[in-house]
């Protein structure tokens, strides 16, 4: 009897020894000589049960997890791969999890991106193709460019980096520039805290996101695109040129695809470690070899971009979402959602928690309830105290904004950002303090110097943070910082200085208390006082 068995391959994974158990279920299998075909997939996002082994059955894969190497021989001498046998092991096993699809964490969702992750070997077109994949490519090939950005612009996609810009407009504007030459430039250099589904996503489904490139190349006139890696991210590299090359044999790259007269040429290159890179003209300066210096604006990169030609740059995420909304249509993606805030995001939840992971939910619903239906409380068993949306640049939210719902508008609303969907949560022993000064420290460390607010005004920000902490001159700092925070929102080339004083002035807005407890003697005021008593 053939037995089917898969085994991530993804970093989460790897990180967790999961090379190792895939070793030991082939030993195990070649010694009690049981014929095994073992697939690496992808992760499902579920970080907390990882390794996840799953078993392929009748009724559907059956899951164990977390399987650490030692685990491996007890799988087998509970015959956990035979799928006959495989859902009658709730008593043989105690790492048992039942059908893999009825696990809450993953049934509650709404995988529309995600939809493959960790079902289909990442790398295989036949798999792909089994589970709908090159089905928007095909859908593509029959509209004009016109067409394609028509549909995109009715699916209402944004884009997925942070900035929330309308994907239409963008390649709209590339597909109205007369230019010959044009690129499609996909930004993989994901580096805020608390965020990886991109990672995931390219080591789960790399597919959907050369399939989407590929589209977005028809819908503009682009022949070429690249995919600017994070550097730190070496499984995800391998796993993309290893799709790639498989893309480019099948005839799906490269001239002529599938026999439509049209061409696209995708490759890898890897970022520069530099977190300034992930805003999309400094990653264009560092496409071109150059330092990672910010552009000022306009030109726009749709107009004037890579090598100074037209260039349509979007996030993993968007690009993914593309695939997606050509094989279903714009109608049924935009029917997700809320508001100006369409479709789904795939919130990424980490820090303190029990079950960190991701979550793909249409917009709409709250953090409170995000939250307390997948993370399952604190790993310390603490309360949540904060919950920082957003990146290192995000806001620092407090209980009473916890009931927020989680769309762009929404958000915006009270000063904070969704931006790529990443949630860190911090239980009730958290230093804001500590957390204000390293919002600032960051700022400095990876700021790329072009402007003075976002270079000067972070170093002076951590000196004057550093000051009310050790109760120096407080009511007066605090003056000083509110008015060094609005410089750097009102006057940096960028987010990176633009959105740097979010989390402090959050940290500070909502626990003046805890950052001035040691210091009651002094007249203190909030921020917002201070700024009213100047006006």
């Amino acid at each position: 009897m053939q037995r089917t068995i898969y085994v991530p391959r993804d970093t989460t994974t790897l990180s967790l020894d999961g090379e190792q158990v895939a070793t030991n279920i082939s030993k195990d299998a070649a010694r009690s000589n049981q014929a095994v075909t073992l697939i690496r997939n992808g992760s499902r996002g579920m970080f907390w049960l990882e390794p996840l082994v799953e078993v392929a059955t009748d009724q559907g894969r059956v899951a164990y997890g977390p399987v650490t190497p030692e685990d491996v021989e007890s799988l087998f001498a509970a015959d956990f791969s035979n799928p006959s046998f495989a859902q009658q092991s709730a008593q043989q096993h105690p790492l048992y999890l039942g059908l893999t699809e009825e696990i809450p964490y993953l049934k509650k969702q709404q995988r529309l991106s995600f939809a493959r992750a960790g079902i289909i070997d990442p790398v295989n077109i036949d798999d792909y193709i089994a589970h709908a994949g090159f089905k928007g490519l095909a859908k593509a090939m029959q509209l004009n460019a016109q067409g394609i950005v028509d549909e995109i612009s009715a699916s209402g996609l944004r884009g997925r980096g942070g900035a929330a810009f309308p994907t239409g407009i963008k390649w709209q504007t590339a597909l109205n520039c007369p230019v010959q030459q044009k690129y499609i430039v996909c930004n993989a250099d994901e580096g805020d805290s608390g965020t990886f589904a991109d990672r995931l996503l390219m080591e789960a489904d790399p597919l959907m996101l050369v399939e989407g490139m590929i589209i977005a190349g028809l819908a503009v006139g682009a022949d070429q695109g690249y995919i600017y890696l994070r550097s730190e991210y070496p499984q995800a590299l391998l796993i993309l040129n290893e799709a790639i090359a498989n893309a480019y044999a099948r005839n799906f790259l490269g001239e002529n695809i599938c026999g439509s007269q049209r061409s696209f040429n995708l490759e890898v290159r890897l970022g520069a470690g530099a977190y300034i890179c992930g805003e999309e003209t400094s990653l264009l300066e560092s496409l071109e070899g150059k330092r990672g210096l910010v552009r000022s604006k306009p030109p726009l990169p749709a107009i004037a971009g890579l090598f100074g030609q037209p260039t349509v740059v979007n996030n993993v995420l968007s690009l993914a979402a593309v695939a997606h909304i050509l094989a279903d249509g714009a109608t049924l993606y935009a029917n997700y959602g809320m508001g100006k805030s369409k479709g789904t995001l795939p919130f990424q939840i980490a820090g303190n928690v029990k079950r960190g992971g991701l979550v793909e939910l249409a917009f709409g619903t709250t953090l409170r309830d995000l939250l307390d239906d997948f993370a399952q409380g604190t790993a310390s068993n603490r309360p949540m105290h904060s919950i920082q949306v957003g990146g290192p640049l995000g806001a620092y939210l407090t209980p009473q904004q916890w009931d927020t719902p989680l769309d762009y508008e929404s958000f915006a609303a009270i000063g904070a950002v969704l931006g790529h969907g990443g949630i860190v949560v911090f239980d009730d022993k958290v230093d804001l303090a500590e957390q204000a000064s390293f919002s600032m420290e960051f700022c400095a460390e990876e700021s790329c110097g072009k402007c003075t607010p976002c270079r000067i005004g972070s170093v002076r920000g951590t000196e004057v943070i550093e000051k009310i902490r050790n109760g120096e001159n407080v009511a007066d700092n605090l003056v000083l910082l509110d008015d060094l925070c609005e410089t750097m929102i009102d006057m940096s080339l960028c987010a990176m200085g633009g959105m740097t004083p979010f989390p402090v002035q959050s940290a500070i807005k909502a626990y003046r208390a805890q950052l001035l407890t040691n210091h009651q003697s002094e007249p203190h005021l909030s921020i917002d006082q201070h700024s009213a008593e100047r006006a």
